[in-house]
């Protein structure tokens, strides 16, 4: 019994000594991989951990008063809580037309434990137009960074918008007006003007295939199709979804939110996976269109 046990240990211990190089190359590579991305945040990505209501980072949250700012309409801001990692790419989210801040706010806990800050605010008046909302949201990126009380965890040179409906028209106006932005994600959106080729941000156009507000054929589908061909860009229609299906939680629009915006803003390739190959359709996805390979 005794030279079984003994026989069993030593096979143990073989094991570990065999797996002992594999272990130390894999964490290798990963600590490779973070020095050669900067701004690489969170563990490796699966498709459980971009599908799950909260990824690894804990998150604060503070709120800015509209009573303290005169261009946009004050809001909140989740971060993550932890400040080991350094400064983190921030997106400024907008709601949409009639709508308050409260409509986009299961985005801010959501992307920031993924590893961004995010600021979801509300407008100057619920009725205001999309370039207004453009406007609005570049000032609150610029407060975000210059004035709010967690800049310093803020890389100012990595920052994306995002918003609904004319929140999403106010996004592609952002990006227009702002070349520097690293990523935008139009959420069926809805502007007058229908063609965007000045735009020179990654984009992603999410629009719903019951969207009567804001039809895909006559905006997101336009949208998408007059960005430069030059340009990484994609476009994503939800399947069985409204105009409002974005002022819910939704998987999939997590999903693919938090891949551009850890692709684009993050210029973490360990997302490539999830946007290219291009997705299929499925129950939650009724078309994608996109441009491959992603640009480095």
């Amino acid at each position: 019994m005794k030279r079984h046990t003994a026989a069993a240990a030593a096979a143990l211990s073989c094991l570990a000594f065999l797996a002992a190089p594999a272990a130390t190359a894999t964490a290798a590579t990963t600590a490779a991989a973070a020095a050669d991305n900067p701004y690489q945040r969170g563990p490796a990505p699966t498709v459980a951990s971009i599908e799950a209501a909260r990824g690894s980072y804990a998150v604060s949250q503070t709120s800015v008063s509209s009573l303290a700012v005169t261009t946009f309409g004050g809001g909140t801001i989740y971060y993550p809580t932890s400040t080991s990692d350094g400064t983190f790419g921030a997106v400024v989210i907008s709601p949409g037309f009639t709508a308050y801040e409260s409509s986009i706010a299961w985005l801010g806990p959501r992307l920031a434990s993924q590893g961004f800050v995010v600021f979801t605010i509300d407008t100057l008046t619920t009725l205001d137009q999309p370039d207004s909302r453009g406007r609005q949201l570049l000032a609150a990126l610029d407060y975000l960074t210059q004035r709010s009380t967690v800049r310093a965890r803020v890389d100012a040179s990595r920052l994306g918008v995002m918003g609904h409906s004319m929140g999403g028209g106010g996004t592609l106006e952002a990006a227009k007006s702002r070349p520097s932005l690293k990523a935008a994600i139009p959420l069926t959106g809805w502007n007058t003007d229908k063609t965007w080729p000045e735009i020179t941000t990654p984009t992603l156009i999410v629009g719903a295939d019951g969207d009567t507000v804001a039809p895909v054929a006559t905006h997101s589908e336009p949208f998408y199709e007059s960005l430069p061909a030059s340009l990484d860009k994609a476009y994503l229609e939800l399947n069985g979804a409204t105009h409002f299906t974005p002022n819910s939680s939704d998987t999939t629009i997590a999903k693919y939110s938090v891949s551009w915006l850890k692709r684009f803003i993050d210029d973490d390739t360990r997302y490539d996976q999830f946007l290219c190959p291009l997705p299929r359709p499925s129950l939650t996805i009724e078309e994608y269109r996109g441009t491959c390979p992603l640009g480095s």
